[in-house]
């Protein structure tokens, strides 16, 4: 091999430079990634798990953080795309006791009789208490348990894998998550109604003004006459937003996020899919958190906001479609008319 055909010195250190310095960013990302997942496995075993909104957020921006070591203009990535995501949910956070604030009477009647009414004058919450609840936890109370608990981990989990995946998935699913719970809180704001547990503690004289935070509703559900306006019932519930019933957005979202992955998974995770639906629905009403009509109001709102973003979706593709027809037909250009001289 001649002189000319070897690569020049400096070329060659110049890669070898960029091949140290990959090698260097890899080690430092899978330390950082260690080390992030030593911190939550660490705070998991000693506090629990981060239902905190806020504290989860923290979690999967740290961890994608982490991630994005090494890759280019990533992490700048991760803080334009979940701080607004963050900043949203904590606006929805701070607005949730808008109903109180503007003195809109709550719902305490209403779901009973619904219920009442679909199940032949069953409230399918007490019937099932009566007939599954025993005084220590069987062991598929912690399975239900979990399930209703994952509603404030999966969302925002399945947005972190997507975000690594498939940015654009992302964005649908934000759109879908952030779309769903602001509708959801301006229902709550107009019409707020209390959920069963709380109406298992109140007597109708207790919530004959509609109010939304009745001293009742902090009593124990034991030895209240009749079982208050729900019935007899076991209850130790307690909730952030404690008249949010209506519609559930723990079904609600369930289905939306069902839906959003239906088409994106293999067939064999939709029957997953599907149970996780149902059971998160039985846990629901089993718990005394909601009503079966909440979750059949949160179970249609799903599916409108999810035919919504459906339709802005793919006019949102004809859109572009028809941009990128326009601008990939050339000009036709038209020559001028050659003058043709007759010779005398």
């Amino acid at each position: 091999m001649s002189a000319v055909d070897d690569p020049p010195i400096a070329l060659v250190r110049i890669q070898d430079a960029d091949q140290i310095r990959e090698r260097r960013l890899t080690i430092a990302r899978r330390i950082a990634v260690t080390a992030w997942a030593a911190i939550v496995v660490y705070r998991t075993v000693t506090t629990g798990f981060a239902f905190n909104r806020e504290l989860l957020l923290l979690y999967i921006c740290t961890g994608l953080l982490a991630a994005s070591i090494g890759q280019g203009r990533r992490m700048f990535y991760v803080i334009r795309d979940w701080l607004p995501f963050a900043l949203v949910l904590v606006a929805y956070d701070l607005s949730r006791g808008a109903a109180t604030m503007i003195g809109r009477p709550t719902m305490w009647h209403w779901q009973v009789d619904a219920d009442r009414w679909m199940f032949f004058g069953t409230v399918p919450t007490v019937w099932l208490q009566e007939r599954l609840k025993l005084p220590y936890p069987p062991w598929w109370e912690i399975v239900i348990s979990t399930v209703y608990m994952s509603f404030f981990i999966l969302p925002y989990v399945v947005a972190a894998v997507l975000w690594l995946r498939d940015r654009e998935q992302w964005k649908a699913f934000v759109r879908l998550f952030v779309g769903l719970s602001f509708t959801g809180l301006i229902i709550y704001t107009l019409l707020p109604a209390a959920p069963p547990w709380a109406a298992a503690r109140c007597t109708p004289a207790d919530v004959a003004d509609h109010p939304s935070d009745p001293g009742c509703m902090f009593r124990s559900a034991r030895g209240v006459p009749d079982g208050g306006l729900l019935g007899a019932m076991q209850t130790t519930q307690d909730g952030a937003n404690l008249v949010a019933a209506i519609p559930s957005l723990h079904a609600g979202l369930t289905v939306a996020v069902a839906g959003f992955l239906w088409t994106r998974v293999q067939r064999k995770w939709r029957t997953l899919l599907l149970a996780y639906v149902l059971v998160m629905a039985f846990t629901l009403v089993y718990t005394a958190e909601h009503y079966v009509v909440d979750i059949l109001l949160g179970w249609v709102l799903a599916a409108v906001v999810l035919l919504i973003l459906r339709c802005f979706e793919s006019w949102r593709r004809q859109a572009a479609d028809a941009e990128n027809q326009l601008n990939s037909v050339s000009p036709v250009r038209h020559s001028p008319p050659v003058s043709q001289t007759v010779e005398p």
